[in-house]
C-alpha cells in the first residue's frame, strides 16, 4: 500500500525493519548502456501504528555509436511514506495518511507529488497470504514540461485508491504485488508492481520485479504514457 510491493508480517514487530536493494546493468557491442537500480525501505509494525517510507532511484545511460557520445536514457527518483493508525491493536480497519514525491523529467513533468488521507483495511486469507486495501481523497501537485521548458506548478484534488497482496510462498521465497491510482480531474496517475524474491541466506535474498507506471495525461504525443522496468536485484535485510 505504500507503491512498494514489499510489507512486513502482520505480527507485531517492535524494532524498525529495514532493506536495502541494488542492481547493474551493463551491455557491450551493438549497443553499450550502463543502468543503476538502488531501492531502500523502512518499516514498523507496533501496537496501533505501521509506518512505512521507500526511496527508489533508478538511471541509464547509453553511449551514441556514432559520436561515442554518453546520453541519459532514465532517471527516476520516487519517495513515498505513510503511516496507519489502526482502530485497536488486532483491528483490520486503520486510518491512514500517505505521502510520495517523484522526479522523472522524461515523463513529462519535472515533479509530481501527493497527499493523501482515508480508510484502510487489512485481510488474511490464509497463515500465508494477506491483502491491504486503501481509499481515501486527497491532493496532487505537479510541474508539466511542454516542449523541453518546465511550466508553472498546478495542483488538483484526488481520490486514491490502492490495493496490494502479500504470499508467503515457502519459507525461503515469497510473491508480493500492489496497485495503485490517483484520480484526478485532469490525470490519472497509476502505479503497479510484481515481485518474486529467494532468500539466498539469513540476510541477502534474490529479487525479480516488474513495475509499470501510467499518466493519462502527458505534454505531447512523443511520451509514452506507459513507463515499465524489469529488474533483477540483490536485497539486504537488517
Amino acid at each position: 500500500m505504500f507503491d512498494d510491493a514489499d510489507d512486513i508480517d502482520t505480527e507485531t514487530v517492535e524494532e524498525w525493519e529495514a532493506s536495502a536493494e541494488f542492481g547493474l546493468l551493463f551491455t557491450t557491442g551493438n549497443t553499450e548502456t550502463e543502468s543503476l537500480k538502488a531501492k531502500f525501505d523502512v518499516s514498523r509494525d507496533y501496537k496501533k501504528w505501521r509506518h512505512k517510507g521507500v526511496l527508489d532511484y533508478y538511471t541509464s545511460e547509453q553511449e551514441d555509436q556514432n559520436t561515442g557520445e554518453t546520453f541519459e536514457t532514465a532517471d527516476n527518483l520516487f519517495l513515498s511514506v505513510q503511516s496507519n493508525y489502526k482502530f485497536s491493536a488486532d483491528s483490520k480497519s486503520s486510518l491512514f495518511v500517505f505521502g510520495s514525491y517523484e522526479e522523472d523529467e522524461y515523463s513529462g513533468y519535472e515533479y509530481q507529488s501527493t497527499l493523501a488521507v482515508g480508510y484502510g483495511a487489512r485481510y488474511r486469507y490464509s497463515d500465508d497470504i494477506y491483502a491491504d486495501y486503501e481509499v481515501g481523497p486527497g491532493y496532487a501537485w505537479s510541474k508539466p514540461i511542454i516542449d523541453g521548458v518546465p511550466q508553472e506548478s498546478e495542483g488538483s484534488a484526488i481520490l486514491r485508491l490502492a490495493g496490494s497482496a502479500h504470499w508467503k510462498i515457502s519459507e525461503n521465497a515469497k510473491f508480493n504485488a500492489l496497485l495503485s491510482s490517483e484520480i484526478g480531474e485532469d490525470n490519472t496517475k497509476s502505479r503497479a508492481e510484481a515481485s518474486v524474491s529467494s532468500n539466498l541466506n539469513s540476510s541477502l535474498a534474490l529479487k525479480v520485479s516488474l513495475s509499470a507506471t501510467h499518466n493519462s495525461d502527458v505534454a505531447n504525443e512523443t511520451i509514452e504514457k506507459l513507463d515499465t522496468e524489469t529488474a533483477v536485484t540483490i536485497v539486504y535485510s537488517f
